[in-house]
């Protein structure tokens, strides 16, 4: 019998790509998705015709514990996803992201020790360390929130490995460098230069140009969390994923450019710019852990898997029908 995971954010971006390889993989999936009046699954919806209808959606509310504790009831493992992650809208909205980011993160852990989960792995993010203090980034790296949406994200983080900590509870924290792929918001910078140029631009408006980023294509980081959650050794554990290649965000900009055959200048749009002592200036993962651990490794690896990954993102968001879902012309927070 096939073993039931619960994903809570299945309906996201990093969700819906998770979603469709466990369900390739032959698991029972339970898809926890935000519930609209609209009854949208989010990306849920446009899943690969493999796997539509393949798993089981529940709509819900992460805030809610009782919601929360029915939907884990007769699962073996959950991979908690569920979250507010847009940094510029935590600094408009910072009790909302402690709502979603700290208390929905307790929900899920007392869920997880009422009903005896096998294993839980809590997503984390690299926007926890704050800028290098040395790279490659370790997990022995001190934590550093520079933004509200990363303070509430340390917290959660410390909150799980607490219960692991003080009840036995089986659960791990895994830390993904900044994905990208298809189907990823455009309040991320590779969808916002992307959609600019497939939408005829040339002029590309931006934030910062100098900070440098750790990019970790989307596939990658789902088979890390598959990885992850059948580690025993994990448990009790923060673990980075990454790409092990860093690129600026003014060169990442010139590279999407090359990849879409166009030429491009770059306009400085004061608007997205975080504060000063808000912005990361560099990541950039080690991913010895992992690669130790459960033998995770990226496809997508250096130069090339970047390159690579850029060209297949650039295409899906090329498609009239995808690109249609973005407002390209307006800043997304």
């Amino acid at each position: 019998m096939a073993e039931r995971v619960l994903v809570t954010g299945s309906d996201g971006f990093i969700g819906s790509h998770l979603v469709e390889a466990l369900v390739r993989d032959g698991y029972d999936v339970r898809a926890f998705v935000y519930y609209n009046s609209f009854n949208s699954w989010g990306w849920l919806d446009h899943v690969a015709t493999d796997v539509a209808g393949g798993f089981e959606v529940v709509s819900g509310d992460i805030r809610d514990p009782h919601f929360v504790d029915a939907a884990v009831q007769g699962c073996a493992k959950m991979l908690h996803l569920a979250a507010l992650v847009a940094i510029p809208f935590s600094y408009h909205a910072p009790d909302a992201y402690v709502q979603t980011n700290i208390s929905g993160t307790l929900n899920v852990l007392q869920a997880a020790k009422r009903h005896g989960v096998e294993h839980t792995v809590c997503t984390s993010t690299s926007e926890t360390y704050g800028s290098a203090q040395f790279v490659p980034i370790t997990e022995d790296h001190p934590l550093s929130a520079q933004s509200p949406y990363a303070a509430t994200k340390i917290a959660a983080d410390q909150l799980a490995l607490s219960f692991q900590k003080s009840f036995g509870v089986p659960i791990s924290v895994l830390r993904p460098f900044n994905t990208y792929g298809p189907r990823q918001s455009a309040r991320a910078v590779i969808p916002t230069i992307i959609t600019q140029i497939a939408s005829g631009a040339r002029s590309i408006k931006l934030g910062a140009l100098h900070p440098t980023r750790d990019f970790s294509f989307v596939t990658d980081i789902a088979r890390g969390f598959v990885q992850a959650m059948n580690c025993p050794d994990c448990i009790g554990q923060t673990t980075n994923i990454g790409s092990s290649f860093e690129v600026s965000i003014s060169d990442t900009a010139s590279l999407i450019a090359q990849a879409m055959g166009v030429d491009i200048e770059v306009l400085l749009d004061e608007s997205r710019l975080r504060p000063d002592s808000s912005e990361v200036d560099r990541l950039f993962a080690d991913v010895e852990k992992a690669q130790r651990l459960f033998e995770w490794t990226p496809a997508y690896a250096g130069r090339d898997g970047f390159m690579r990954g850029l060209k297949e993102t650039a295409d899906w968001f090329s498609a009239s029908g995808n690109l249609a879902r973005y407002k390209s012309h307006l800043y997304n927070l």
